[in-house]
């Protein structure tokens, strides 16, 4: 108000030329004028510069080896900055405040001689530290890494320290460290080099678990917004500000140099063991959670339709929800543009009391088709990047043939399981001694095949106690290769085992030999418990056949021998003659 007073006061002093001046002397006065009238903000505390520990000529270089802490020694720091933030302390026009100064600053940590595999959890002043928002970037310590952009662009030019392994932050806010640099110490893997071949230098394939989590298997950064100002990652919790998926898939070829597959496990939950209302539905962690750049969305629903998993003693979720469709795509899509086969294995956790392995659901074979359900290929369909479906039940067939079509819009896959470890649902058997449950997987196969088409691989994958047979302790005595039509499917391109017996039970003195020999012997192969109280006595059962001379139709660990002979079942325990 007082400049417009003021200055129009001015203005009306004679002529144009007095009006100009009249007016530039009535807007000095206006803002001295305010300026008395209004008290000056209180500046807070502020710092002129930083004391850094750097890293002097000479200073001896950390080697790492296996998974070790070290620490680091800053070798690159810009200036600091400083922002000014306004604080208000009252309401109202002329209320006062304060003038906060808040500092951050980009630097380099050497860490060790390079190269390194790369660097987990991260401590700061000797406490975990808090990544969120945290930009930074890891050099591995190659001889042919390339300069920091960072430090490029500040400094015109830089060194690439080739063979040194450093980290790079840019911006870190120094508030929480009492605005000066923290004292920082780093988790580092290093694999071996050199000499003999090693166990990672020998595996070929993987199995990614634990296939639970709504965004752990995306590629790119997917934000979750926590209220109106606070924005969360849902899929960074790494040291260099990029996806999960992409961090540990570099890890995971960097310390396995002869990767070449990869088995994607992606799980919806299972409802019940009573396999008459079991479902198995596509679950979430929270039935709210607004994301980008893309929403939550699985099994043809989107949260309002999920399963929202049940909540441990503390409260949280007991399991990860469900990969995301587009998540599950790009998983794959990811995968293959690294050149590893992708097997894609639908997975039923079991979120009902106990947390049950899904090998125990059972029941009767008039069950059977209510665990399957009804939906046909054509109920499920592809829109664009979306799936739909036509059918509302929530049967195994649901969830196999949806991940079917999802790896037919992320452009095929290698190998395609139709289910896994149903021990108490393969074994379900009708009036007549066949098995429903075996007929429903060879009718799923058959589906799974006119979406994925001839050029993936359709399996199975039996628990290590199912694969080779079905010898029902219901006093009949009948010994049945009760999953061969499955394996001999056409439809079926290789017979697929979890494979975890028993290796040792160890009485007395044994050493490592003892274990490995144990893959083709011992428990499940020589001799069996015959019940838990032998178990802990130590009251061992031979295995023998002394009417046909065939004890590896016996033996859950006997793979040669099942594989090298003909199968003849054994009704009422008399061999069948084909």
């Amino acid at each position: 108000m007082a400049q417009v007073i003021l200055g129009a006061v001015g203005s009306a002093i004679g002529g144009p030329i007095g009006a100009f001046i009249g007016s530039t002397i009535g807007a000095a006065v206006d803002a001295a004028a305010i300026n008395a009238l209004t008290p000056a903000r209180p500046v807070g505390p502020r710092i002129r510069e930083l004391a850094l520990s750097g890293t002097a000529e000479g200073a001896p270089m950390a080697a790492a080896f296996g998974r070790v802490r070290v620490s680091g020694q800053m070798i690159w720091a810009a200036r600091f900055r400083e922002k000014r933030v306004e604080r208000q302390s009252g309401g109202g026009k002329g209320g006062g405040g304060t003038v906060e100064s808040r500092y951050s600053l980009s630097f380099a940590i050497a860490l060790c001689e390079g190269p390194i595999d790369g660097v987990g959890r991260i401590w700061a002043d000797g406490r975990p530290m808090d990544l969120d928002g945290a930009t930074f970037r890891l050099h591995l310590g190659t001889e042919d890494q390339t300069p920091d952009p960072l430090i490029e662009a500040v400094e015109g030019s830089a060194p690439a320290y080739r063979g040194c392994a450093y980290v790079v932050f840019e911006d870190l806010p120094l508030g929480p460290f009492g605005n000066r640099p923290p004292q920082l110490s780093f988790e580092v893997f290093r694999r071996p080099r050199g000499g003999e071949p090693r166990l990672e230098d020998r595996l070929k394939g993987v199995c990614l678990i634990p296939g639970a989590g709504e965004f752990v298997l995306a590629t790119e950064i997917v934000r979750r917004q926590d209220s109106l100002v606070r924005v969360s990652t849902e899929n960074v919790n790494n040291l260099e500000g990029r996806p999960d998926l992409l961090v540990s898939l570099d890890q995971l070829q960097a310390q396995l140099p002869a990767l070449e597959a990869v088995v994607l496990v992606v799980s919806w939950f299972g409802t019940s063991l009573d396999a008459g209302v079991c479902q198995i539905r596509p679950g979430v962690e929270q039935p709210d959670k607004p994301t980008t750049p893309f929403v939550w969305r699985a099994g043809g629903v989107g949260r309002g339709g999920a399963l929202l998993v049940s909540r441990d003693e503390g409260g949280g979720p007991a399991y990860g929800g469900t990969p995301a469709d587009a998540a599950v795509v790009q998983a794959i899509v990811e995968l293959k543009r690294r050149g590893l086969k992708v097997t894609l294995y639908p997975f039923v956790l079991m979120d009902c009391e106990g947390y049950p392995w899904r090998g125990r659901i059972t029941g009767a074979a008039a069950d059977v088709p209510q665990l399957f359900g009804v939906a046909q290929p054509e109920d499920i369909t592809v829109h664009g990047g979306r799936i739909d479906h036509a059918v509302a039940d929530w049967g195994l067939r649901r969830m196999v043939l949806h991940q079917a079509r999802l790896a037919q819009l992320a452009g095929g896959v290698d190998s395609f399981l139709i289910g896994s470890e149903l021990r108490g649902v393969t074994t379900i058997r009708d009036g007549a001694g066949g098995y429903p449950a075996v007929e429903a997987l060879r009718d799923l196969a058959a589906d799974c095949r006119t979406i994925l088409g001839a050029g993936t691989a359709i399996g199975y994958a039996a628990d290590w106690s199912e694969y080779f047979g079905h010898q029902p302790a219901d006093g009949s005595g009948d010994v049945v290769f009760h999953l061969d039509p499955l394996w001999a499917d056409p439809v079926i391109d290789f017979v697929g085992i979890d494979f975890y017996p028993p290796l040792a039970d160890w009485r007395g003195e044994a050493d490592v030999a003892d274990v490995a020999a144990g893959i083709a012997r011992g428990e499940g192969y020589a001799w069996f418990y015959a019940s838990e109280e032998d178990r802990l006595a130590g009251a061992r059962t031979p295995i023998t056949d002394g009417a046909y001379g065939e004890p590896w139709v016996f033996r859950p660990k006997d793979l040669l021998n099942w594989w090298s002979n003909a199968h003849h079942d054994r009704p009422g325990g008399v061999r069948s003659e084909t």
